[in-house]
């Protein structure tokens, strides 16, 4: 079984209500929330939408940014942090995405260093309100000051040596499913992994390339994402392509084709007993 959800951040221009009505239509039972789009009705009014629609929140999107890259202190980053935890914790998110930030002017162990300050604050909290962080990997081509760890092994071992409960892996496929040294890492990753968000792409990602629906890039999804259950995964995968592709389709047709893509991998998993 596949456990599918939608980003708020594929369909940009509905508001919560709009975006609750249309994935629940299209046999959804879950959203990743997006902080920005919270803000604009606040905590308690998303939360009342979200209870009404009897949706789940698979994620809260993100904090982090503790290396300085975004021009915040760290600080100023760790408090925000504690208080997306708040916010998840109050929406029932089963995870918050965490960006580490990016290396900048710091040496590689420095920036490694400012991570595990922030971390020890702010697990200890997400721990006791129920909420696992999700560390993002962010592929070195499009990481674009988001994060100094660029490959899933690089946060892999980091997560392990932290070693903390409440501290777990976000798995974007759109920034490493071109690579095919990514299968054989799924008996490491899988277990480490909080959730995983979906977009097909052609060729490495950068800056300036679009967050694909599925079927319309090069990545085989449909054998990642298997191959990741098969491994032991059993969290949500996240539907988030973003750009001109899901603009000119439509956001419905892209919940829709979505839907039929959740629907077959769930018919190719082979889970064993």
């Amino acid at each position: 079984m596949v456990h599918a959800s939608i980003s708020e951040l594929t369909t940009f221009r509905w508001e919560l209500a709009d975006e609750l009505d249309h994935i629940v239509r299209h046999g959804f039972d879950a959203i990743s929330l997006w902080r920005t789009k919270v803000s604009d009705i606040g905590i308690a009014g998303a939360r009342t939408l979200v209870q009404q629609a009897g949706v789940r929140v698979s994620s809260l999107q993100w904090a982090g940014g503790f290396t300085g890259g975004d021009g915040r202190s760290f600080c100023e980053s760790v408090d925000d942090a504690l208080e997306a935890i708040d916010a998840a914790a109050e929406l029932e998110a089963d995870v918050l995405v965490v960006h580490s930030g990016c290396r900048g002017g710091h040496t590689r162990s420095h920036a490694h260093r400012l991570l595990a300050d922030a971390i020890d604050v702010v697990a200890p909290e997400a721990f006791a309100r129920g909420v696992t962080l999700a560390l993002k990997p962010m592929h070195s081509g499009a990481a674009a000051g988001g994060s100094f760890l660029t490959s899933p092994v690089a946060a892999a071992e980091w997560v392990e040596r932290f070693d903390h409960p409440a501290v777990r892996l976000a798995l974007d496929l759109w920034q490493f499913g071109h690579d095919r040294s990514l299968v054989p890492q799924f008996g490491r990753l899988a277990p480490l992994t909080a959730i995983v968000q979906v977009a097909d792409g052609r060729g490495a990602p950068s800056t300036d390339a679009e967050r694909l629906p599925p079927g319309q890039g090069t990545y085989p999804l449909s054998t990642l994402v298997t191959g990741f259950v098969e491994h032991g995964y059993a969290g949500t995968f996240e539907f988030s392509p973003v750009g001109e592709a899901v603009e000119s389709l439509g956001y419905d047709e892209v919940l829709r084709r979505a839907r039929v893509t959740a629907t077959a991998w769930s018919q190719l998993v082979r889970v064993p007993v």
